[in-house]
């Protein structure tokens, strides 16, 4: 409107034109904005772009979040700004009678079947690689702070097709696991990835993720072992034959330890009933070379 005014077009012309009023401006040019108010702007910006990605983030790693992508600020200053437009996190607020506070579901439980009844229940059977994958989220504390594991369970092989660990529980954990995975397996197209309603799950990120593989979301409920019971299981596993097996001390170490036992034992040394007494390895060599046979 300014240049406008330069170039000789009255204000008055300029706001019927626009359909606004001439106060706003005026006041505008007796008090423009500021720098300031244009750097708390971007901050506010990158701030709920992080709130929106991750809703269960309180204002410290939000904070983290906006310094990541270029809007550095204290920790005070994240929480003015949140807490003045009401960015709160969902534990922050009241929680249901269960203590859990999950958020609507971002797809459709592609995995419960309702048996003859009426009662719910889920399946997690694949008859091919690649048709169904099963992802979830598991931490453990170190000497230096917690560590969190993303891995995703191809339900065909029972095989861990992708992984990521982070000190931090952020999507883009979620992420760099199903990148992880998908660059891994090649052809993904169509495959079910089914979670629960984490806010990893749920969020933008991980969303496109999946939009930009052609895959399919499913998503149970929060906190729900009957929900996607195969990675429970497999975090079972986890749980005692590495995370229980004594203190860590850093982060690096338990990260070591969990690749090892990963790589080196469930894939290729721990024999599972479901997979007629073979490993994932072997499961997947001897049907890839069956299929092949067949062709």
């Amino acid at each position: 409107m300014t240049e406008l005014a330069a170039a000789g077009i009255p204000v008055t012309v300029t706001c019927r034109v626009l359909k606004l009023s001439r106060q706003p401006y005026y006041r505008w040019l007796a008090d423009p904005v500021t720098p300031n108010e244009v750097v708390e702007a971007y901050r506010a910006n990158a701030l709920f772009d992080a709130h929106k990605d991750d809703p269960e983030f309180g204002h410290r790693l939000l904070a983290d979040e906006a310094r990541d992508v270029g809007e550095p600020m204290a920790d005070r200053t994240a929480w003015r700004i949140t807490s003045s437009n009401g960015w709160w996190s969902v534990f922050g607020k009241k929680r249901a009678k269960n203590g859990k506070n999950p958020g609507p579901p971002a797809h459709d439980d592609l995995c419960a079947v309702v048996d003859e009844h009426g009662r719910t229940r889920h399946v997690f059977a694949a008859t091919r690689a690649n048709e169904l994958w099963l992802v979830d989220i598991t931490e453990h504390g170190t000497a230096e702070g917690k560590l969190y594991c993303c891995a995703i369970k191809d339900a065909f092989s029972r095989r861990i097709v992708g992984y990521s660990i982070d000190s931090r529980m952020k999507s883009r954990l979620a992420v760099q696991a199903l990148e992880n995975a998908v660059q891994m397996r090649g052809d993904v197209v169509g495959c079910v990835v089914h979670s629960d309603r984490g806010s990893q799950f749920r969020s933008r990120k991980f969303l496109r993720a999946l939009a930009g593989h052609d895959m399919v979301g499913s998503m149970g409920r929060v906190g729900s072992s009957g929900d996607n019971a195969a990675m429970e299981s497999f975090f079972s596993l986890l749980q005692k034959n590495v995370l229980d097996r004594g203190s860590w001390i850093t982060r690096e170490q338990l990260r070591i330890a969990i690749v090892t036992w990963i790589e080196r034992t469930y894939h290729r040394r721990r024999r599972q009933a479901r997979l007629g007494r073979l490993t994932p390895i072997e499961f997947e060599a001897i049907m890839t070379k069956d299929v092949a046979l067949a062709a």
